[in-house]
């Protein structure tokens, strides 16, 4: 059972979905509004996943996952009517860790929300990797780089942690939705440029210029070990 925030100013969609969800075993919490969110999440208790709808009043749902990115790791799914690439991209690189366009079966939500809950799973792979500059704790589920704690998501640590075991490989954007996201079907490979984006912006000396993620044009992606 995970603690949930559904944020959705449709009262009759909020619900509907909450009492969905909690005939799955979820415990689920309502915010109709953006304001209303930050303030259940910050000031409230603690929830494993935020289902945030887009279109809100007040502060939309880009806005709210981009503060809610900046001062928490929690895991963040987009519900959205709106599957515009350009909309799907604004959330992703907004620290999104996943979406889904409405309307959606329940059960989708909760596979969903699954999915990125197992990305946080520690790992059973050796306790400490090192990549050049980097130290990767995985019993810890930490990332150092020259010391300094980096605040990774846990699709972030995911992402990292799959190239980190599989150095020098070229690694395709269907396999890493596969491996990552646990998606079982082709899906959107703009949540893997997106999330390398965001993964540079932190692991790189120089995301413009990255050493240690490699594009592979036409590929994929490559992990450079030192």
């Amino acid at each position: 059972m995970a603690s949930l925030l559904l944020v959705e100013d449709d009262d009759a969609l909020a619900e509907a979905i909450s009492l969905a969800l909690g005939g799955l075993g979820h415990d689920v919490a309502l915010a109709g509004s953006g304001e209303h969110a930050l303030k259940e999440l910050f000031d409230g208790p603690a929830v494993d996943v935020v289902l945030l709808d887009v279109m809100l009043p007040g502060i939309d749902g880009f806005e709210v996952c981009r503060r809610i990115r900046a001062r928490s790791l929690v895991p963040v799914i987009l519900l959205t009517a709106r599957g515009d690439p350009v909309d799907v991209v604004v959330g992703l690189e907004g620290g999104a860790d996943d979406y889904v366009v409405k309307p959606v079966e329940p059960r989708v939500i909760d596979a969903r929300m699954k999915a990125v809950l197992r990305r946080g799973a520690p790992s059973s792979a050796d306790p400490v990797i090192h990549l050049g500059h980097l130290e990767l704790d995985t019993s810890g589920m930490t990332v150092r780089a020259e010391g300094t704690e980096l605040h990774l998501t846990a699709t972030e640590w995911k992402l990292l942690l799959e190239f980190a075991n599989h150095p020098g490989q070229v690694l395709s954007r269907q396999m890493l939705l596969k491996r990552v996201w646990d998606y079982g079907y082709v899906g959107d490979s703009r949540i893997v440029d997106a999330a390398v984006a965001r993964l540079r912006a932190k692991i790189e000396k120089d995301p413009g210029r990255p050493e240690l993620l490699r594009t592979v044009r036409g590929l994929g992606y490559r992990l450079i070990r030192p």
